[in-house]
């Protein structure tokens, strides 16, 4: 399913969306909320205007383009609309929970105004029911799929949908841990004949093993998706953000813990979801709590 309000980033969305329907062999769906009579704005055309003025012929051309362009973008492709009444971010919500996948632009205008701005974002990708994927403005140049990897049982159903999304694309993934940065050194042991825990060495070695952990057993069941494990010691947010310039879908989990803390609350969420290179995919866990 595509949120669509006309503006050229939800159209871009509406490419991105016919794309992966088509890696699918699924259907599509181009969902517009239609606020104005909630707002008690007439639909219909001014006595002084033209026979095909008014908000809902505005509607259907905007609706009727965006069915085009998907067409277009994956021929073959089956494509549904809807015209649903009511508060953009409910409508996708509720449409979500029929749909493998949810595709929204960066940008919008009219009823998704302010989509990706303050917590509208965090809402939408927090409680859509299925994974959520954010299109940046740019066309997917890349071969590769930057996961972003943080050990928490949440984050598993990520790095699932990378996995899966990786196979139907043809192209590998760049699983990424980012470990905390070690700016003030632990106190040595008393024995010194006992390595300490925080030794560099050790935290690496324990942040590769979490990193092959997180990825064990896809391998197996994706044998076409070759993937490279890096572990790097920056913050989370700086890491996936410049890790993205080289990617064509940077995949995130909704919660977890780790190098990865907050990611869809306060700054971090709004750095990747405004600052990414490259599409933005958030997946939840299946049991993750409304």
């Amino acid at each position: 399913m595509v949120g669509v309000d006309g503006s050229p980033s939800s159209l871009d969305a509406v490419d991105a969306a016919a794309r992966e329907a088509r890696l699918r062999g699924c259907g599509l769906k181009v969902v517009h909320a239609f606020i104005w009579p909630g707002m008690h704005v007439p639909a219909g055309p001014s006595p002084l205007g033209p026979a095909e003025g008014g908000v809902r012929a505005m509607v259907e051309h905007l609706v009727g383009e965006a069915v085009q362009r998907a067409r277009a973008a994956a021929p073959g492709v089956e494509v549904a609309d809807a015209v649903v009444m009511g508060e953009p971010l409910s409508v996708l919500e509720v449409q979500s929970r029929k749909a493998a996948l949810v595709v929204v632009g960066s940008r919008g205008l009219s009823g998704f105004r302010g989509l990706l701005l303050g917590s509208t974002a965090v809402h939408l990708a927090a409680h859509a029911r299925c994974p959520v994927m954010v299109v940046r403005e740019r066309p997917d140049v890349a071969d590769r799929i930057v996961l972003g990897v943080d050990g928490s049982p949440a984050g598993d159903a990520a790095v699932e949908y990378a996995f899966a999304e990786a196979s139907l694309r043809g192209t590998g993934i760049i699983a990424l841990h980012a470990g905390a940065r070690r700016s003030v050194q632990a106190p040595p042991p008393q024995d010194a004949a006992i390595p300490s825990a925080y030794e560099p060495e050790m935290l690496m070695d324990s942040e590769e093993h979490l990193l092959a952990e997180a990825v064990a057993g896809r391998r197996e069941r994706y044998p076409n998706v070759l993937v490279e494990q890096k572990v790097v010691r920056a913050g989370a947010r700086e890491a996936l953000i410049e890790a993205s310039r080289d990617a064509e879908l940077l995949v995130v989990g909704a919660r977890g813990h780790g190098g990865f803390v907050g990611l869809l609350l306060g700054s971090v969420s709004q750095a990747l979801l405004h600052h990414a290179h490259c599409p933005v995919a958030v997946v939840r866990a299946p049991s993750a709590p409304q």
